[in-house]
């Protein structure tokens, strides 16, 4: 459909953006508003693009506007396409300037400390010339990004994968808590997370990872309570500093305990049966000729 798209005497690439826009808003006036035309101009815009897709895109009234299943399903290929022009463009960018190309690279916090240096370097060693671009996310906006051609590769701790993804774990670790300095427990008063009950405890968002977060609550369960959940984030840094200001003690992956300078002190979970897993995710019918060589570069674990 892109390639048709691009090569009709019929059909511009405006036609398309101007969809996005009534679809985004879902009020021609507004779209008209924002894209600085006038609404019946618009109209016929979007009517030359139902007739080049036989089909409607948009149910209609005096009140409402909506996208019809037509108008979802071409939502969501039009953002690919748009997103993948953007990345051909780069790429071409790049090839211009004597380098490979580009490789876009999501990741959790905590991958910075076990997993993405190590891979950098090897990047740098094995295939130079590849410009990557790096962007902490939660687990979710990774997988959607990376679905919509966004992103190439990213790094998460999500149990469950759409069936167009693939993935390799790189990285396993145990847990360890958040505590205040001033906190009287250390590692050597410290006997079961059960002493920790009656605390305000401040872990990663469910939107972080809704398996991450099931499995920190199965550390509970095994402890045989509830915790009192005060505050939630799906960033570290935020966990660490409302720790450092008495708010709650937090439980983190391990690797969390390097790279940070703040009043907190950790202990290590080591005694409990969970552990966490990084994995590396990309889609499999990615369109980036320098995935397979990065790829090839991590190291199962």
């Amino acid at each position: 459909m892109y390639i048709l798209i691009l090569m009709s005497n019929e059909i511009e690439l405006r036609h398309l953006r101007y969809f996005q826009c009534v679809a985004e808003e879902l009020h021609f006036s507004k779209a008209a508003e924002k894209l600085y035309i006038t609404q019946p101009a618009l109209s016929r815009q979007i009517k030359q693009l139902e007739e080049y897709i036989e089909a409607p895109l948009f149910i209609r009234d005096k009140r409402n506007v909506a996208l019809t299943k037509a108008g979802e399903y071409l939502l969501e290929e039009s953002k690919y396409m748009f997103n993948h022009l953007k990345f051909v463009k780069q790429t071409i960018k790049h090839m211009k300037l004597g380098e490979e190309g580009e490789l876009r690279i999501g990741f959790v916090g905590s991958a910075m400390q076990s997993v993405i240096p190590d891979l950098l370097k090897e990047i740098d060693r094995n295939t130079p010339g590849i410009h990557t671009i790096l962007t902490e996310l939660p687990n979710q906006e990774q997988i959607d990004q990376i679905r919509n051609d966004q992103l190439d590769l990213g790094f998460i701790r999500s149990m469950r994968l759409p069936d167009d993804l693939s993935r390799v774990n790189v990285y396993e670790e145990s847990f360890c808590l958040v505590l205040p300095r001033s906190h009287p427990l250390d590692e050597n008063t410290f006997n079961s997370v059960k002493d920790l009950e009656a605390e305000n405890f401040i872990l990663f968002s469910s939107q972080y990872s809704h398996g991450y977060y099931d499995k920190i609550m199965s550390i509970f369960e095994d402890q045989g309570f509830t915790p009192k959940v005060a505050h939630e984030s799906v960033h570290a840094n935020t966990i660490f500093r409302l720790v450092e200001n008495d708010l709650g003690i937090g439980i983190v992956p391990s690797s969390l305990k390097r790279g940070f300078d703040l009043n907190i002190k950790f202990i290590e979970l080591d005694k409990i049966p969970q552990r966490t897993t990084l994995s590396a995710i990309w889609k499999k019918d990615s369109r980036n000729p320098i995935l397979p060589k990065v790829i090839s570069l991590l190291r199962p674990g």
